[in-house]
């Protein structure tokens, strides 16, 4: 998106949230009832720890946290054809037998007997498939998919077992003969163009220069509340202050007094760590890492002191914390695990508590290789956008990120071998400085970005 075209969906958006508010404000009394626990679903390969700064947003605006609830999928990508199995990847079975237990623990645990399901993208083919064939529909009061392909990726793919097909038996059965379970309140978010799973051309799916037949509505839903945030990408509808405002408005019928999280004095931190199977992201636990926690300067991204504030060797529950955190420290994590690089993972200051800071390393890939260093900046929660994001990586916008509809969350710069050095990353109003490490032996960094 072009900057004038950003400051025309900017400029509409105050009208546009204005009637975003009207469509989702329950038209039901306040009531002294506890809040109603929420579960958030994430999407195709990912982990609960993308919910995090949606987490904050919700308990900054008095939301109990004994109520709100991230879970993680064992194998988080999607079976090529669903009806095969295929190692480290899980079905459409297989997600919605997880995601029912989820919802189960939760009922005990709070004794309520509803929750609210919040699915991105693959999370809400998850929601949807227990609500309509789990017999989840009695457990279920509101149901939000943001970004979820609820008519497909594309569909006309000849493999019509995939998951994602908008013709495939899957979808096709979600979606026969009526779109939404009565008895849950159903709300779609989606982008008004620029999801890349929601495009009439193949470019995102394998098929470039060729016609998906879906369209930019395709999350929609016959039935459902279905709101469009102008200029948000494929995760953003899910994880933006935007997607977050209308979530909260059609749960609690009031609109948030805040976006953004309000500061704790003394966070605590605490995380899964996991790797990679079979070639695709893993959410087991990574028995026998090490983690190590260090303070780093902000101007330098050199560590404070020699020693690290915290450090763990990570067991069978996978966790690494919990880790009591400065309100303003910028932080280094270090994953240290057989058969994978020496990860360090740089973050700005965490205002809040979180039990959901994963650390997944991955092994290096043979493009990578030759070095003398490599830098690599993530934005989990959702992608760069030439003209409608700042993102600079050592002073230069990094190669590798695609011009027009945003489709890349992450980008890497390589650097020539010499001594470690520091390096500043930007993203929009965040920034740190991390360092470089040796890629020969088998050293690469991070820099994670919270929104």
């Amino acid at each position: 998106m072009t900057m004038p075209a950003l400051k025309r969906s900017l400029a509409s958006l105050v009208g546009l949230l204005a009637l975003t508010a009207a469509a989702v404000l329950a038209p039901v009394a306040r009531s002294a009832e506890p809040s109603p626990p929420i579960l958030f679903v994430h999407g195709n390969g990912d982990s609960a720890a993308l919910w995090t700064t949606i987490v904050w947003r919700f308990e900054s605006n008095g939301y109990d946290p004994a109520r709100l609830f991230a879970m993680d999928f064992t194998h988080p990508s999607a079976r090529t054809d669903d009806t095969k199995p295929q190692d480290n990847r899980s079905s459409t079975d297989d997600a919605l037998r997880e995601l029912g237990a989820k919802v189960a623990e939760i009922q005990a645990r709070t004794g309520q007997k509803q929750v609210v399901l919040v699915g991105s993208s693959r999370g809400g083919n998850a929601i949807r498939n227990y609500v309509k064939f789990g017999g989840g529909a009695p457990n279920v009061s509101h149901a939000i998919l943001g970004g979820t392909p609820n008519h497909g990726t594309q569909a006309t793919n000849p493999n019509l077992n995939n998951e994602f097909h908008g013709a495939g038996s899957f979808l096709t059965r979600l979606n026969t003969p009526d779109e939404i379970v009565p008895g849950v309140r159903w709300m779609t978010i989606r982008s008004d163009s620029n999801d890349k799973y929601a495009q009439p051309e193949g470019r995102f799916v394998g098929m470039p220069g060729q016609p998906t037949g879906v369209t930019f509505a395709g999350p929609e839903l016959r039935g459902a509340t279905n709101v469009v945030l102008p200029g948000l990408d494929h995760r953003e509808v899910a994880f933006h202050r935007l997607a977050f405002t209308a979530m909260y408005a059609f749960i609690t019928g009031a609109e948030p007094k805040r976006f953004y999280p309000a500061p704790q004095a003394s966070p605590v931190l605490d995380g899964l760590v996991s790797g990679y199977a079979a070639g695709t992201p893993t959410n087991l636990p990574l028995e026998g890492a090490m983690v190590e926690v260090y303070a780093v300067d902000p101007a330098s991204g050199g560590r404070r002191a020699g020693e690290a504030v915290h450090r763990k060797t990570i067991g069978a529950d996978g966790r690494w914390g919990p880790f009591r955190a400065n309100l303003d420290a910028y932080y280094e994590f270090v994953v240290t695990a057989d058969g994978y690089p020496t990860t360090h993972v740089y973050r700005t200051p965490f205002p809040r508590s979180s039990a959901y800071v994963h650390l997944r390393v991955r092994p290096l890939e043979d493009k990578d290789r030759g070095a003398g260093a490599i830098v690599t900046m993530t934005r989990p929660r959702g992608y760069f956008g030439h003209g409608r994001d700042l993102f600079l990586l050592d002073g230069k916008v990094p190669s590798g990120v695609g011009e027009g509809v945003p489709g890349a969350s992450e980008a890497t710069q390589r650097f020539e071998p010499g001594p470690s050095r520091p390096v500043r990353v930007v993203l929009n109003a965040e920034s740190m400085t991390v360092r470089t490490y040796p890629l020969e032996q088998g050293h690469v960094t991070i820099a994670e970005f919270h929104y």
